[in-house]
């Protein structure tokens, strides 16, 4: 017996003529009801990766991808639903907002529900949950491929998910008005696509060209950078990654710092997770990919509250989250005022000969540029050659020009191209990467974009903020933090990538900002 059952008949008479609950929402309610419990289905699978990648034990890999395979599925079919698409005709029908201050926000999340419905009812279930299963399969494959730098024992397995993105690329493509690589290009960064990335990239190989060998003889006529003499106990290297990210502004009231294979950033904006990994022998590559990370978990902890889990308060896409990694890492932390307040908090926490931690020295080797086969170990002029070859292998692989079993070869022949070397086995090769075995193809343009737009973001903050490097040698990054929370993470997603650029720094994405960047440390300082 239901509650109105229980009413005299008048009563029961006029409850069955009342609207239901249903008919009383908006289309426009009923869709940021039902995108935020796809949201919420998202940040389980994010935790779900995290663990995956952080503490989970080897056997759980097959049962985990069932599980994420069912949420991925949980959530596709509730984006797909029928409902979904009358309440996104309603809703576009219904027209403006009646407060006009919530207008744009709800012009963008109405525009961003249309696309990623598109999106979804372009592609059947089955698949998504076929590629969540693939994707799983295959990045537990790569851990011992990589670890036994064997690329045949994983080679059958990223055929597989490389024919399942194929597959999702030819669904997409029709339905976005877009070809079959920039529509995967599209699941990472809106509005960016194969032909707007190319030029930028070939304009920068030929910068690098003439760049980097000036730099490598300039480097050549200074004092080579001495390393610190270790070893470094891990758990002291753990506790002072802690406490410089808690420095540069993340609250571990809604974070935690773990260990993985591959550093990453994942949770949700009230849960955030980092992750690094260690080496005794030296602390720069945890420290480094640690700030690099918190800049990650800044952006998402800065992401608009009022708008959360809906599309318009997520982040405005991977290059754009790339540059809130680099503008902390490579613009502040690198930076000769910030490296003058680190070295002696290294110092500190290490002991031993303090030459080595002076921030002259810390600059010569963290700012070393040097031609090496590992793109996270890469310094920031000749990274952008490691995402170039990557952009180029995968629209490769993704049009069928590039077989799986070839991928080794011209992997090999591709970076001697770039940067004249040639990779001597496997994991310093086509495995060092995890995004393609576990399924994210098109994503490798981000990294550089985001790198050229850290630079644009920090000549504007310096412009908007005198004080800043004053504050960078005090090891203080809240100015610089306190004005990307209000240009960038604030934002949400309620600007594309390069309005937002517009509005924070007066213009689209400019590469000259980030080789006047390069040029001013590496060549005129």
């Amino acid at each position: 017996m239901t509650a109105d059952d229980r009413l005299p008949a008048d009563d029961r008479q006029a409850a069955a003529n009342r609207p239901s609950a249903h008919d009383r929402s908006s289309a426009y309610d009923r869709l940021t009801d039902r995108f935020t419990r796809i949201a919420t289905i998202g940040e389980a699978a994010a935790v779900l990766g995290w663990d995956a990648a952080a503490m989970m034990p080897p056997g759980g890999g097959p049962a985990r991808g069932d599980q994420l395979a069912v949420l991925a599925g949980v959530a596709h079919g509730m984006l797909t639903a029928p409902e979904a698409a009358d309440d996104l005709a309603a809703a576009e029908a219904a027209g403006a907002d009646p407060d006009p201050d919530l207008l744009p926000w709800r012009a963008a999340n109405l525009r961003l529900m249309r696309h990623a419905h598109t999106r979804a009812t372009a592609l059947p279930a089955e698949l998504v949950e076929a590629q969540a299963r693939a994707n799983s399969a295959c990045e537990k494959i790569w851990r011992e491929a990589r670890r036994t730098s064997d690329f045949a024992l994983v080679r059958p397995h990223l055929a597989e998910v490389l024919r399942l993105v194929r597959e999702q690329a030819a669904a997409l493509a029709p339905a976005l008005g877009l070809t079959p690589f920039d529509a995967l290009m599209d699941g990472y960064q809106r509005g960016i696509g194969a032909a707007d990335v190319a030029p930028v990239f070939a304009a920068y190989e030929t910068f690098l060209q003439r760049a980097l060998p000036e730099v490598e003889a300039r480097q050549a006529r200074q004092p080579a950078p001495v390393r610190p003499a270790g070893p470094f106990p891990i758990a002291t290297q753990e506790a002072l990654c802690r406490r410089l990210s808690a420095r540069i502004g993340l609250d571990f009231e809604h974070a935690r710092l773990d260990r993985s294979a591959h550093p990453f950033s994942g949770g949700s904006p009230t849960d955030v997770r980092i992750t690094t990994r260690y080496d005794e022998a030296d602390f720069t590559q945890a420290v480094l990919a640690v700030v690099h990370e918190t800049g990650h978990a800044l952006y998402e902890r800065g992401l608009p509250a009022e708008h959360a889990r809906q599309p318009v308060g997520e982040a405005a896409g991977m290059a754009a989250h790339e540059s809130q990694s680099l503008i902390v890492e490579m613009q502040a932390c690198r930076s000769d005022a910030f490296l003058a307040w680190l070295g002696p908090e290294l110092h500190a926490t290490f002991g031993g000969d303090k030459a080595p931690y002076r921030p002259a020295n810390l600059a010569r080797l963290w700012r070393h540029v040097s031609r090496g086969f590992i793109r996270v170990d890469a310094d920031e002029m000749t990274y952008p050659a490691h995402v170039i070859l990557r952009f180029r292998l995968e629209q490769a692989l993704v049009s069928g020009d590039l077989a799986v079993a070839d991928l080794p070869g011209a992997w090999n022949d591709g970076f001697a191209a770039l940067l004249g070397l040639t990779p001597p086995d496997d994991v310093r090769g086509c495995l060092q990467d995890i995004h393609w075995y576990d399924g994210a193809v098109g994503y490798f343009p981000s990294y550089t974009l985001g790198a050229m737009a850290a630079a644009q973001l920090m000549a504007a903050a310096r412009r908007a903020l005198p004080g800043m490097d004053a504050a960078l040698g005090k090891g203080d990054l809240s100015p610089l933090v306190g004005w990307v929370r209000a240009n960038v993470h604030g934002k949400g997603s309620l600007l594309g990538f390069n309005d937002l650029l517009r509005a924070a720094t007066g213009k689209p994405l400019d590469p000259a900002d980030f080789q006047a960047h390069l040029a001013t440390r590496y060549l005129e300082a």
